[in-house]
């Protein structure tokens, strides 16, 4: 009788499989995933999917800064993931031409149609010159100064000091998640939702932001085939990708206003991205609009997302480290000069330099927690990384930003400590560290323009919450970052306030 018609044979399989398993882990770096025939490191990647970066951190720590990771065979899921700074120099710097967006990350981010994020070659430069040209405009920085004090005023204020009345405990991530919705569709829809007030109304927009985060995550994680029937079905992530769609489109399409004769205003955002779509002919008269809900679209994600996820962390980390705060306390005191007068005021954007540490401590939440957790590159011709890891043309390759904060052989061994002073330097000025080991602005000629814009508005928010009120953890609440794209607090931040006595 032949092996295969006893059924005995069929009881062993389960433990010549279990006996494989375990002879494939001796000798084995302790977190490197094993390589199954057939599926690969896919058992992996989903037994780890709740703590995928802190999994990756883990292998890249113990193999060098880059590991191969194999996926099922009949997928086209191999990739290799880094945390080199070697490596993501050569990427995003010294060999950038070699390392566009690519067809595969347009698939994934479709959400984001043609904005910036996703939009290469001359259509990135288009959306960069553009958007620059705002930036650095005569008013955009009083223009700046003039909206997010009027927020922190109308809103931010009056919201802290009714949960400090009421007694009771709140999800700080969400205060900063509408306060940054809101200013940031100043910016750009020149219309402020008024999210962020007592009430704390439920705008699917702005909610709709943080439900697409793990969506595309899951999109890097599992096969094109498996995400596309489920887009095809509605089902699963996919439908909670589609009702983002539907939120976004019915919120911002009703806020493009196009000229039609209008007075023209030098400093609108639009208004400059639909002259140039006209003069570089972009795309055809009647896809304006469309580019302009795109554009819109990723300059929101970069406006609230970014920011109100910094700001987290922030809190979370002086929560736990309280001699940060207490000297973010008297910094601000002494530099504002507040403690003669004994009454708070709003400072310009020059005055924000003065705030050293506070701009480390930012830092420093920015490198352990990097709102935006990871990259995609795909070579267009075939690559050697300076680590020597080959990568074919068209392959993948992640870019881990979460793990390069975390590595000892980049920051040393007190890398997972929460230390501001890292970013002074000896005469007392702020400490600059490249991109390519602080990659939180991104690095390279795609280097976030936003980033000057982000600290001066942190540190007007941290500022005035530090200053007014003394903030206690819920405890027992868990704060761990989410397993998404961007890197928020999976179950938000829950907080306690009272008042100072200054």
């Amino acid at each position: 009788m032949a092996l295969y018609e006893n059924p005995e044979f069929f009881l062993i399989i389960p433990l010549i499989v279990y006996l494989l398993y375990l002879l494939s882990r001796r000798g084995k770096i302790s977190s490197e995933p094993t390589n199954w025939p057939l599926v690969g490191m896919m058992p992996a990647f989903v037994q780890n999917l709740h703590r995928g970066h802190d999994k990756v951190t883990e292998v890249l720590s113990e193999c060098g800064g880059t590991y191969e990771v194999k996926g099922p065979w009949f997928c086209n899921m191999d990739m290799v993931f880094t945390s080199d700074p070697a490596n993501i120099h050569h990427v995003f710097s010294k060999n950038f031409s070699n390392y566009p967006k690519g067809p595969e990350l347009r698939k994934i981010f479709e959400i984001l149609g043609d904005g910036i994020f996703v939009a290469d070659f001359e259509l990135w430069e288009i959306h960069r010159k553009t958007t620059l040209s705002q930036l650095t405009h005569a008013k955009f920085s009083s223009s700046l100064e003039r909206t997010v004090w009027h927020k922190v005023e109308t809103g931010l204020l009056p919201v802290l000091d009714y949960f400090c009345k009421q007694g009771t405990d709140f999800d700080l991530q969400d205060i900063f998640q509408r306060f940054t919705f809101d200013n940031i569709c100043e910016f750009v829809l020149d219309y402020d939702p008024c999210s962020l007030s007592i009430e704390l109304p439920y705008v699917p927009c702005e909610k709709a932001f943080s439900n697409v985060a793990e969506p595309l995550l899951q999109r890097y994680l599992i096969p094109e085939t498996i995400w596309k029937l489920q887009k095809w079905l509605k089902i699963g992530n996919e439908k909670k990708l589609m009702e983002a769609s539907e939120a976004f489109d019915e919120f911002i399409y009703p806020h493009i206003r196009l000229k039609n004769g209008e007075q023209e205003n030098d400093f609108n955002i639009l208004k400059a991205f639909e002259k140039v779509y006209k003069e570089k002919n972009i795309g055809p008269p009647d896809g304006l609009r469309d580019f302009l809900k795109d554009t819109s679209l990723s300059l929101m994600f970069a406006g609230r997302d970014t920011t109100s996820t910094c700001l987290t962390w922030l809190f979370w980390l002086i929560a736990v480290n309280p001699l940060a705060e207490i000297k973010i306390q008297e910094e601000i005191e002494t530099q504002l000069q507040l403690k003669e007068d004994k009454k708070w005021r709003f400072f310009n954007v020059e005055e924000s330099c003065k705030l050293i540490y506070l701009h480390g401590a930012l830092c420093e939440s920015l490198r352990l927690f990097p709102p935006l957790a990871l990259q995609h590159k795909s070579p267009i011709r075939s690559d050697i990384l300076p680590s020597g890891h080959y990568l074919p043309e068209n392959s993948k390759l992640i870019i881990s930003f979460y793990s390069v904060g975390r590595l000892e052989s980049v920051w040393g061994k007190d890398c997972l400590e929460f230390k501001p002073e890292r970013w002074i330097t000896q005469s007392g000025g702020i400490k600059h560290e490249p991109s390519y080991k602080f990659p939180a602005f991104n690095a390279g000629p795609r280097t976030c323009l936003g980033k000057e814009m982000a600290f001066i508005q942190m540190k007007m928010v941290a500022a005035s919450i530090i200053y007014h009120y003394n903030i206690q953890l819920v405890e027992g609440h868990p704060v761990i970052p989410r397993a998404s794209i961007i890197l928020q607090a999976r179950h938000g931040l829950r907080v306690r306030l009272s008042k100072r006595n200054v």
